[in-house]
């Protein structure tokens, strides 16, 4: 039994933290289905399965990243090397491997190494502050931290904060000890069997600033039941990678390769670039957050960018501009799809090409229709469904529900209830089936810079803190594109000045990027609603007049 840094018991396998699910009206996954038991030996690992896929075409380029073209087979050998040189340094099932890394090859097959020997996985997002990164290393229990060499910076200030047994870096560094190097000197021999259907194989953070306390465990056989729900394509694709693999995108990165598919890499988002790559590498398959799809429609070298090989563009993770919408399918053609999901949930609805018809426009506000596999109801605060049309929240059942949150048996508790997820999104179902989400019944911001959802009550804190601050609330404003800018509004303590470039300096330094303020409001006192909580709605319609002007802003 390992002994996590906080004193108490920690099953390196089965991590949700002492919590029977059964025993706290928890329906599994297997009882929902009537299942009796779960034949480990039948449902695969997921990088056995995609190596098997690239033992068969071993001369398919599997990945591009720049000048290089990475075949199936080196791919395949790498990981074996890789996973040999990962035990001979202690890394084994039911441990942590924590990858800090760009979009390289060399990542990609560190992160597939790690989940063929058992580990849990989990990506650092880049973007965050080194502190940020560092609460997630240590909240994780990671066994092992793998960096890319142009993240040594970043590592060193993360392993200042908190010590990892293991660092091992993708190739020659000024800390830790080169895997690549070791690699080099193992077997490319095949092997495998070392997992059981229920491991956990995966740990995504959602919506929280640093992931601390909303780290999402999927397992094996979720991995399974994901590749069940998404279709098999009849042509192999050619995905374009240009954000993190540590949310949604990298899953069906995964899911492209498991079909013979092939990853052209690029290191950060730039239209340009993106626009290129499509022409050049023959790009059918993309996945993007609405503001960056923006960004490609606004990009002068669009018209003459030869788009024919586009086959899908998924969009997600926020709001869209309808007006928006309807430009990218008259200047894209009918290849986009809206895919509404979440961390916990995995695929919930899709709209797909032939419902963004500019002769439905109500449909374009749509998340869609309920994928097959999974169940959606409204409900009220009592729990009680609730027909077509009447908002509430999403509550959501499918094979792809998540085991639970990372040692967080209370939280897991609150939002699995009687086999269903409550998501805490609101929103209502026509009586077509399309599925309409109107917003959060929690304080997540989807903010144009972050890849992830950004917590007001973090922000307020760090605000809080600055000693000319008497009081913060923080809030999102939508402005005419229909994009999430994070706002602040501040009482100063009597006497004190406005203090704007402090305050941004301030959220920058101790949060990363992402978290960056678009704009301070100063207000004598925070408006309150009746149950004298700060009244956001009140203060972003007063943001939305003086940041944007008077007229219909946003939402």
């Amino acid at each position: 039994m390992e002994r996590s840094r906080n004193g108490h018991d920690v099953d390196p396998v089965d991590p949700v933290g002492s919590v029977d699910l059964a025993r706290s009206g928890i329906r599994t996954r297997e009882s929902r289905r009537e299942r009796k038991s779960v034949d480990s030996s039948k449902i695969p690992n997921y990088v056995e399965e995609n190596l098997d896929v690239w033992g068969a075409v071993p001369d398919r380029v599997v990945l591009v990243h720049g000048e290089r073209r990475i075949t199936a087979e080196a791919l395949r050998n790498l990981i074996y090397k890789m996973a040999r040189a990962l035990q001979n340094q202690g890394v084994c099932r039911g441990r942590t491997v924590t990858l800090l890394c760009g979009y390289g090859p060399e990542g990609v097959a560190a992160g597939y190494a790690a989940g063929l020997l058992g580990c849990r996985v989990s990506h650092l997002d880049i973007t965050l502050s080194a502190k940020a990164q560092a609460d997630i290393v240590e909240f994780l229990e990671t066994s092992a931290l793998i960096v890319d060499p142009r993240c040594a910076d970043q590592a060193a200030a993360v392993m200042e904060r908190t010590p990892v047994r293991v660092v091992l870096t993708l190739g020659p560094a000024s800390m830790g000890t080169d895997l690549l190097e070791l690699a080099a000197r193992e077997s490319a021999g095949a092997f495998g069997g070392l997992t059981k259907a229920h491991d956990v194989c995966l740990i995504r953070q959602t919506g929280g600033t640093t992931g601390v306390s909303k780290a999402v465990l999927r397992t094996f056989a979720d991995t399974a039941c994901f590749r069940d729900l998404l279709p098999r394509e009849r042509e192999p694709h050619v995905q374009l990678v240009c954000s993190t693999l540590a949310h949604g995108v990298g899953m069906l990165a995964d899911h492209v390769l498991r079909d013979g598919g092939t990853l052209v890499l690029l290191e950060s988002f730039d239209a340009a670039t993106v626009l290129s790559t499509i022409e050049r590498e023959r790009i059918t398959y993309l996945s993007l957050i609405p503001p960056l799809l923006y960004q490609l429609l606004d990009h002068p070298d669009l018209g003459r960018t030869d788009l024919s090989s586009l086959r899908c563009i998924y969009y997600g993770g926020c709001t869209v501009s309808p007006a928006q919408l309807a430009e990218a399918v008259a200047r894209f053609g009918p290849v986009l799809e809206q895919f509404y999901g979440l961390t916990e949930a995995g695929p919930i609805s899709s709209l797909p090409p032939e419902d963004h018809d500019p002769a439905h426009p109500e449909r374009l506000a749509s998340a869609g229709k309920v994928r097959n596999g999974v169940e959606v109801v409204i409900r009220d605060a009592k729990g009680r469904d609730l027909p077509p049309g009447q908002r509430g929240e999403i509550c959501v059942r499918s094979p792809f529900i998540m085991r639970g949150y990372w040692k967080r048996p209370d939280l897991t508790a609150e939002v699995l209830r009687d086999g269903w997820l409550h998501t805490g999104d609101i929103g209502y179902l026509d009586s077509g089936g399309y599925l309409t989400v109107t917003g959060r019944s929690n304080d997540l911001i989807k903010a144009v810079e972050a890849e992830s959802a950004v917590s007001a009550v973090e922000m307020e804190r760090i605000l809080d803190a600055h000693p000319h601050i008497r009081q913060s609330a923080v809030f999102s404003v939508w402005d005419r594109d229909n994009l999430e800018r994070i706002h602040a509004a501040v009482v100063l303590e009597p006497g004190r000045s406005a203090v704007t470039g402090e305050l941004r300096t301030m959220v920058h330094d101790a949060l990363g990027e992402q978290y960056d303020l678009a704009d301070v409001m100063y207000v004598d006192a925070l408006p309150l609603t009746g149950a004298g909580k700060p009244d956001k709605e009140m203060l972003r319609r007063r943001a939305s007049t003086t940041y944007f002007g008077p007229g219909p802003t946003g939402r």
